[in-house]
């Protein structure tokens, strides 16, 4: 049995780290690249070490060529205000349908699975034409604002906030506490596990979101990563691979030093939100 046991094992964690090659697989070619001068990206050779090191000079172009600063300071900007829109409206309303008795509660489960299946592409021009018609085009408020509600963060609190015992609500209820307070005193402190497994998934896909951006943003003075990375190319870039990936590296780092961070949350967070009281 300890044979079965061991090979059973080994083959797991074979087919894990095939895996996790595979998705690591783009990331670790972006690092090599960003190294590389242009005669030998365009050798036919393929090789994940670079013949000589050129990082430096792709990174000082990264920087060079556009305002990086502004770029990582636009996606922190608008990734933090959509996350704390969206987690301010979002753990109010869960807690409402997770544990407040009320008629429409059917209705509003209902609206929010029917939430889940529009996808922003849908609103996209009567939201570009209402912002066009507000003059506010080119601005924090453009890119916030449309995401400001979110229907999987409220689905995913509310069976987080499920799972949480009964008896914890009546005992502050009975302390004299308000609804709002029993939001802010048991049911925040509770959960942050939550909290941080979606706040994983809103700044992955807002700092990553290019479609949006590109329609409501030409200034470069309010363009978001993904967007600056076309400003990028526009800015005599060309084919200088080296230094694009060099940008691209510099980009996706502030996510990876997060979800690493973040793992032991997140992965806590995903985990409870699965558990019916």
């Amino acid at each position: 049995m300890t044979q079965t046991f061991t090979l059973g094992r080994a083959i797991r964690l074979t087919l894990l780290s095939l895996g996790a090659l595979i998705f690591l697989a783009p990331y670790i070619f972006m690092i090599s690249t960003a190294g590389k001068g242009q005669s030998e990206i365009f050798t036919s050779s393929l090789s994940l070490i670079p013949t000589q090191f050129f990082y430096l000079e792709n990174f000082a172009k990264a920087f060079g060529r556009v305002s990086m600063g502004t770029l990582l300071w636009n996606g922190v900007v608008v990734c933090g205000l959509i996350f704390v829109f969206q987690v301010v409206i979002a753990i109010p309303c869960a807690y409402a349908m997770a544990k407040l008795k009320f008629g429409a509660a059917r209705l509003l489960m209902a609206l929010v699975m029917l939430g889940l299946l529009v996808p922003i592409h849908a609103t996209s021009l009567p939201l570009y034409v209402a912002f066009d018609s507000a003059a506010l085009l080119n601005s924090y408020t453009a890119l916030v604002a449309p995401f400001s509600i979110s229907v999987f963060a409220i689905f995913l609190f509310l069976q987080f906030f499920r799972a949480m015992p009964d008896d914890l609500i009546h005992a502050a209820r009975l302390d004299g506490m308000s609804e709002l307070g029993i939001v802010m005193r048991v049911i925040v402190p509770n959960a942050w596990p939550a909290i941080t497994a979606f706040a994983i998934f809103s700044v992955v896909a807002h700092w990553n979101d290019l479609y949006w951006p590109l329609i409501v943003v030409s200034n470069q003075a309010y363009a978001t990563p993904p967007l600056g990375l076309l400003f990028f190319r526009a800015a005599e870039a060309g084919d200088d691979y080296g230094a694009l990936m060099a940008a691209t590296l510099i980009i996706t780092l502030p996510l990876v030093a997060a979800f690493l961070l973040a793992q032991k949350r997140f992965v806590e967070g995903i985990t409870m939100t699965g558990l019916k009281g």
